[in-house]
C-alpha cells in the first residue's frame, strides 16, 4: 500500500458541521483525492489525557460534548465504525517509542473528529479511532508524539490532527464581521512556514510567530497541526486549503503534508 499523507485540519465551532462554508467545501473535495484509508486516526484537542490513550471501541458514539448550541446539531450522528486491531497497533507503536499508552474502549468521537469527518467523509462508511492530545505536550513533544505514530501510514491509516490553525474564543465574534488582523498574520505566518517546509520553524510556532499568544492562549488546539507534522516526517511537499477566517478571529486553514492536491484556492509548493 502506499504511503498515506497526513493532515491538519481547523474544525473551527461545533456549528462548522452545519455551516460548511469554504472550508467545508474544500474538505469535501479533498476526500475522494486521497488514496482510500483503511482507517482514519484522528488527535483532537477535546481528548486530553495525562497519558496517551487509543480509542479502541468497534462502533464508537457520537459525542456531543458541547453546549448551548442549536438543536439540529445535537441531532446529527457519525456512525463510522472503529478498528479495534489498528487502535492496538497504535497502543504498541506509541509504547515501542517510550510513550505510556492504554487502550479506552469505550471511547467515542469528539467533536473535533465527527465534524470535520463530516465533510472529509460524508458517508461514515471508513473506520475511525482516536488517540488522546496529553496534557503534558509542548510543541517539541508533539512532534515526537507524531513520528511515533509514523509507521501507521505505511499500513493504509489516515492520520489526522484536529485543531484551529487560531483560537481565541475570548474574541470569537457573531457571523459576517471582518476578520481580525491578528489571525491574518499569524496564520500568514505559519502557512510561509509550511510551504517553506520549515519544520523547526513550525515547532517553535507559539515562541516565535507574531501574536502567537493571542492566535492561541492555550495551546491545545495548535498543537495537532504538529502531531500531523510529525507524522509527516520527511514527507513533503504540503498543500495549502485556505478555508477563510470565520467569527472574525477563527483561521479554518488546514494542511495535507506529504501530497500536492489539485484543489481550488489550494497552495501547492515543493519544500526544498
Amino acid at each position: 500500500m502506499n504511503r498515506l499523507p497526513s493532515l491538519f485540519v481547523s474544525h473551527g465551532a461545533p456549528t462548522f458541521a452545519l455551516e460548511p462554508g469554504r472550508a467545508g467545501a474544500l474538505l469535501r473535495e479533498l476526500g475522494p483525492l486521497l488514496p482510500r484509508p483503511r482507517a482514519v486516526l484522528v488527535v483532537s484537542p477535546h481528548w486530553g489525557s495525562y497519558q496517551p490513550l487509543v480509542g479502541t471501541s468497534a462502533q464508537p458514539a457520537t459525542v456531543h460534548d458541547f453546549g448551548g448550541f442549536p438543536a439540529p446539531l445535537y441531532r446529527l450522528q457519525y456512525p463510522a465504525p472503529g478498528h479495534p486491531a489498528l487502535a492496538q497497533r497504535t497502543v504498541d507503536l506509541l509504547r515501542a517509542a517510550g510513550w505510556d499508552a492504554r487502550a479506552h474502549p469505550e471511547r467515542g468521537l469528539d467533536h473535533g473528529a465527527w465534524v470535520p469527518l463530516l465533510h472529509l467523509y460524508p458517508e461514515a462508511d471508513l473506520p475511525v479511532f482516536q488517540v488522546s492530545l496529553p496534557v503534558s505536550l509542548d510543541g517539541p513533544g508533539a512532534y515526537a508524539y507524531g513520528q511515533a505514530l509514523a509507521p501507521l501510514r505505511d499500513e493504509g491509516v489516515l492520520i489526522v490532527g484536529s485543531g484551529s490553525l487560531t483560537h481565541n474564543l475570548y474574541e470569537f465574534r457573531q457571523a459576517g464581521v471582518p476578520q481580525a488582523a491578528y489571525a491574518r498574520e499569524f496564520s500568514q505566518w505559519v502557512r510561509e512556514a509550511v510551504l517553506a517546509g520549515d519544520r523547526q520553524r513550525l515547532i517553535d510556532t507559539l515562541a516565535l510567530a507574531p501574536h502567537a499568544e493571542r492566535a492561541h492562549p492555550t495551546t491545545e488546539h495548535f498543537l495537532p497541526l504538529l502531531v500531523a507534522l510529525g507524522a509527516a516526517g520527511g514527507s513533503l511537499p504540503a498543500t495549502v486549503l485556505d478555508g477563510g477566517i470565520e467569527h472574525g478571529v477563527l483561521s479554518m486553514e488546514s494542511y495535507v503534508f506529504g501530497a500536492t492536491v489539485a484543489l481550488p484556492q489550494a497552495e501547492e509548493a515543493l519544500s526544498a
